[in-house]
């Protein structure tokens, strides 16, 4: 397995003008490694990123967007697995966290995580181009596809916590935050 936070890093040395939709831990994690405007943060919205990062896609078709999941996040929300199959948006990839706990909720143990395959509950859903992803190497070698290929792209990576990073709800939950990521998202490219 890899540290989500190196995994999170090898992204943010590739990204240049995607939005970043991140939750909970993802989120506090990568606003750390890659503080930027076009980070577009879900928290308080547990099961939402994906469902929130396909409105921007298919809002701006001509702008990649990237969800930063977590699987408890997607459990609380798998139809929207099924409604982005429908409608199918080419700039839209969906990175899931696989660590087999709600880590924002104290770490408790997913149901069942053990037995869990999320590459092959996208599939399906109905997606096409999903996969799992278990080592550091292996993502840096799918990095490239993964930011360029039509989508939707689904990935599991399977991780472990890495260093911890300070969960700033403040600054998530601003006005500035929030008009930061609206004026860059909205600007003609």
């Amino acid at each position: 397995m890899m540290k989500r936070d190196e995994c999170l890093q090898l992204l943010a040395a590739r990204v240049r003008d995607e939005a970043i939709v991140a939750t909970y831990q993802a989120a506090f994690d990568w606003m750390a490694i890659a503080p930027r405007d076009l980070n577009y943060v879900s928290i308080g919205a547990m099961g939402l990123a994906s469902s929130h990062g396909l409105g921007l896609a298919l809002g701006r078709p001509d702008r990649r967007v990237i969800v930063l999941d977590g699987d408890g996040s997607l459990l609380m929300n798998l139809g929207a697995l099924a409604t982005v199959a429908a409608a199918a948006p080419r700039n839209f990839v969906h990175l899931v966290c696989v660590n087999g706990v709600y880590e924002a909720n104290g770490s408790h143990p997913l149901p069942g995580a053990e037995r869990i395959d999320f590459a092959a509950i996208a599939r399906g859903a109905g997606l096409a181009d999903t996969g799992t992803i278990d080592t550091l190497e292996d993502f840096a070698a799918a990095l490239p596809a993964i930011l360029e290929a039509p989508g939707p792209i689904f990935r599991a990576l399977r991780v472990v916590a890495g260093a911890p990073s300070k969960q700033d709800y403040a600054f998530i939950h601003g006005a500035a935050t929030r008009a930061r990521f609206k004026a860059a998202f909205t600007a003609s490219r």
